[in-house]
């Protein structure tokens, strides 16, 4: 039997792939290399990479840079435990995210994933009030339409319809929502969330959002001016403000972080995805100093939180070395070619039938249909035209590399607008 034919038989066999049937429907493809911004199949075809590879390799594969830090770490040590010890990486990992990242953050808490760093969040959250002997403020605010993660809290403050966590109705915390935010600034939906907030005020410990983009939650933009409204009423309201900017960090939207776009900080922040520039999972949640220090007053004054890879060593050492190539190099730029490209690559796309909305934020371009994606057509369509793209819901999107070329653009706008037609 070919290599191919028994790797692909023994994936069906025992592989276990995410959002799918086991054994898989869809058969996935095989890469077997990826370098720039293309993935090379077993079988020699080469797809442009228009996902990042779920929005997390911003400087593409195999970059030199990022891999001579992963060697040069891996000459020192591969991981040590972070309790009771600490190293080098991470210490200026974590002095960087508190640099680059809105001045009050002051502390970061490493973790192994996006997910971890809602988990811990929402624990801080929870805790924090807790230590102030708040004992009833158990529950966290948000808006529909979001996503924070497949672990049981970030489920439980994703959209309880929307989503795949409807399955856990009755099993997950049950949160506080309120509708998703307009697109567009209305005071009105301010005044919902802050009626919310007053009615609920011995519940609720704090709110938590994407902050102008979400995500995997359908892909909607909104007015950074809720995020300054966010602002005021969790000073008013005396709970903690979370930004979930795992898929908006690093510079996606076209400012670093997107709580910039509105020039507020949160209490607490989580980050992941292109903190390692796609090469090693890791996560962050930063806090100001009132939330560790409302913790540590508390009957238990430690976070109760401490994953087996925190702070690994591999992980902090790309780490720096990603945030350290896109701070030197003009990243703003490179996410402001990238969303000229999309804009005008992605225009003819709002003439095809079945197209209700063409959108584009930095590196973020998104065909809404009116109807929900034939998945296995959209994808077939996208490969056939040389690129890898992965639909869902009623969403054709694609967030590439800041490192695309134009010609590159315009093969991902092209592969986006051909799946829409067959979608």
């Amino acid at each position: 039997m070919p290599v191919d034919d028994e790797l692909t038989a023994l994936d069906r066999e025992h592989v276990w792939h995410p959002y799918a049937p086991m054994p898989a429907t869809q058969a996935p493809l095989l890469v077997s290399s990826a370098s720039g911004v293309r993935l090379r199949l077993s079988d020699g075809r080469e797809l442009v990479d228009g996902m990042s590879s779920w929005w997390a390799a911003i400087h593409g594969y195999a970059h030199p840079v990022l891999d001579e830090a992963v060697r040069e770490q891996l000459g020192r040590m591969s991981h040590v435990m972070f309790g009771g010890l600490t190293h080098e990486p991470a210490i200026r990992l974590a002095k960087t995210l508190v640099d680059i990242t809105p001045g009050p953050l002051r502390h970061v808490f490493l973790c192994d994933s996006g997910s971890v760093a809602v988990e811990v969040a929402v624990k801080m959250c929870l805790q924090y009030h807790r230590s102030l002997g708040r004992t009833g403020k158990t529950r966290m605010l948000t808006w529909r339409g979001g996503y924070h993660g497949d672990t049981f809290h970030p489920m439980s403050v994703t959209d309880p319809d929307g989503g795949m966590h409807s399955l856990w109705r009755g099993v997950l915390p049950e949160q506080v929502f309120v509708p998703e935010p307009p697109v567009e600034y209305d005071p009105r939906y301010v005044e919902r969330i802050d009626a919310t907030l007053r009615e609920r005020r011995d519940e609720i410990a704090g709110i938590i959002v994407e902050p102008v983009v979400q995500g995997a939650g359908g892909m909607r933009f909104h007015s950074p001016q809720y995020l300054t409204a966010l602002r005021e009423l969790a000073d008013e309201h005396d709970v903690l403000l979370v930004f979930d900017e795992i898929a908006t960090g690093f510079g996606r939207t076209g400012v670093l972080f997107a709580a910039d776009h509105a020039g507020v900080a949160p209490d607490v922040m989580c980050l992941g995805k292109a903190m390692t520039g796609g090469y090693l999972s890791m996560g962050a949640t930063l806090c100001v100093p009132r939330v560790a220090q409302g913790i540590s007053r508390g009957e238990t004054p430690v976070l109760a939180h401490g994953p087996t890879f925190m702070g690994n060593p591999l992980a902090s050492a790309v780490a720096n070395a990603s945030i350290s190539l896109l701070l030197s190099g003009d990243w703003a730029g490179a996410v402001k070619r990238v969303e000229e490209g999309l804009r005008a690559g992605l225009a003819p796309a709002s003439e095809v039938p079945g197209v209700r909305d063409v959108r584009v934020l930095g590196a973020i371009g998104v065909v809404q249909l009116d109807h929900d994606v034939d998945m296995a057509a959209a994808t077939r369509a996208a490969v056939e035209h040389g690129v890898w793209l992965r639909p869902f819901r009623d969403l054709i999107y694609t967030m590439p590399p800041y490192v695309t070329e134009d010609a590159d653009l315009e093969r991902i706008c092209a592969a986006v607008t051909a799946a829409a037609r067959v979608a």
